[in-house]
């Protein structure tokens, strides 16, 4: 199987490349994002196989039919470390009932506790793999803008990687207490940890411009490195979360929940649209699935296109209690955009983008999407409201970004009615210690403690264990305390160099 751009880029000009070659660049060429030439095919009685696997196997065989350079042997051998216990206590992705109807998909059972985890515990590998599989001598340079978790979760996986250096940069004050202090005491010789001034799109937007830099190509090049990136643009970074959608419909069969075949709606709270597009990924293979819930919190850029059909990032950007989806830029949607209006009409929305910071399809593409997808929202005393509900009703200590989803999949069920199926799976992307303040405070309609001491408050007011890697945050090292103006980035970079 092989990968072309977005944009364009192996299609009318260059030549289509590798899945190797496509998880090391990043980037295409022409700035576009890789997509396989064609979707594979969940084959007649597959999931009855794939329900009998354990996760390790089960990835292993969806990663198969599209990373096709890779043999089944290697990815076995890799989603075989990268799932284990050791680094998943209690496996890597459970599924939990809350009432008759919603499930949900627990991704934050890995070391950094949040759902990057899923994706950024075997990308390291893949990526190692690629580097091989193409013949790369130099050291890939990997830069990464984060809204919190991505940060982490990369640099956890990269740490003293062979081969590879990682920068992260995130917003000085669009992170949470807990996310910060994971990021600047993050341990490894490889590592770089930069803070930026402004939001998430200034630090992705500068990351971005970095890549089309031809002179500070150039200049890596020239000293042996290459650029690279670990976030969700990355294909071998959104191809492994297409898996825990079908294992959680696996799981759902073995629990008894529904038979198979019977379609499932699935809710997944995001920013940068890759979670929910590796959802849909999962249904044009041919998992059951009726819709897409898309979930937005009062950043609403994305349920304001999926209702008119009109994408307008020039708003106010709110700074919110789930900070990982305070996003006005989603990256990924450029790639159903692809799909549905082709890479022309693509090329011409993310150059409108750029220009204009708004596009607006037409009706024709606007009613295609609406056929997998519906939008939803919840501000912050919504998502206060169902942490405080989810607690008092259900005992279900949920974060944040999770709540948000389970807001709007409550609010989907109402509106859809019979239309809606018997059971909706949300995603839930962070353990409640990860954003223990703003928990604690919905809980108790009162300030949290001060930084970290909020995680042994939340335990003390509800008896949930701490989940272990954030135990002993406060007694690391810091490591990284540097804060640079957005249009420093690049410089930055220079001097990682």
């Amino acid at each position: 199987m092989n990968y072309i751009s977005t944009r364009g880029y192996g299609i009318v000009n260059g030549e289509p490349t590798t899945a190797a070659g496509a998880i090391k660049q990043g980037l295409a060429p022409d700035g576009g994002l890789y997509m396989p030439e064609k979707f594979p095919i969940l084959e007649d009685g597959e999931i009855e196989k794939l329900a009998s696997m354990n996760y390790s196997e089960r990835a292993a065989t969806v990663l198969s039919k599209f990373l096709t350079d890779y043999t089944y042997c290697e990815l076995l051998l890799d989603c075989s470390d990268a799932y284990s216990e050791a680094r998943f206590p209690g496996g890597a992705a459970p599924v939990a009932a809350i009432g008759e109807k919603m499930r949900v998909l627990e991704l934050w059972h890995g070391p950094t506790v949040a759902f990057k985890d899923m994706a950024l515990q075997i990308m390291p590998k893949l990526f190692v793999r690629a580097l091989k599989k193409t013949g790369e001598k130099r050291t890939a340079l990997i830069l990464v803008a984060t809204s919190g978790d991505t940060g982490k979760a990369a640099l956890e996986g990269y740490k003293d990687v062979d081969g590879v250096k990682i920068a992260v940069f995130y917003p000085v004050d669009g992170v949470s207490r807990v996310q910060k202090l994971q990021m600047a005491t993050q341990e490894g010789k490889n590592v770089e940890v930069i803070a930026v001034k402004g939001n998430f799109d200034d630090a992705q937007n500068g990351v971005k411009k970095i890549f089309s830099n031809a002179v500070m190509q150039k200049t890596l090049d020239e000293k042996g490195y290459f650029f690279s990136s670990a976030n969700s643009i990355n294909w071998g970074r959104l191809v492994p979360q297409v898996v825990y959608y079908i294992s959680a419909y696996c799981d759902l069969i073995s629990n008894g929940d529904i038979t198979n075949g019977e379609k499932i709606d699935i809710c997944v709270p995001t920013g940068n649209f890759g979670n929910i597009f590796a959802a849909y990924i999962a249904k044009q293979m041919g998992l059951p699935v009726n819709k897409l819930v898309c979930a937005s919190n009062k950043n609403n850029v994305l349920t304001d296109f999926l209702n008119t059909g009109i994408y307008d990032r020039n708003r106010i950007f709110h700074t919110t209690m789930s900070p990982s989806m305070d996003i006005l830029i989603s990256s990924n949607l450029e790639r159903l955009l692809y799909l549905v209006a082709g890479y022309e009409a693509t090329g011409e929305y993310m150059e409108q983008l750029k220009n204009t910071g708004k596009y607006q399809v037409s009706e024709e593409i606007i009613a295609k999407i609406k056929n997998d997808f519906v939008g939803y929202f919840c501000d912050e005393e919504g998502t206060a409201k169902t942490i405080k509900d989810l607690y008092c009703g259900y005992n279900y200590l949920a974060d944040t970004h999770s709540s948000v989803g389970i807001n709007c999949a409550v609010q989907y069920l109402a509106a859809a009615g019979k239309n809606a199926a018997n059971r909706i799976v949300i995603a839930s992307t962070a353990s409640p210690y990860k954003f223990a303040s703003s928990v604690y405070s919905a809980l108790e309609n009162s300030p949290a403690p001060e930084g970290t001491a909020a995680i042994e408050a939340l335990s003390a007011l509800t008896g949930v264990p701490v989940t272990a890697p954030l135990a002993d945050l406060d007694k690391k090292p810091v490591r990284f305390t540097k804060v640079i103006e957005s249009g420093k980035m690049a410089e930055a970079v220079t001097g990682i160099l």
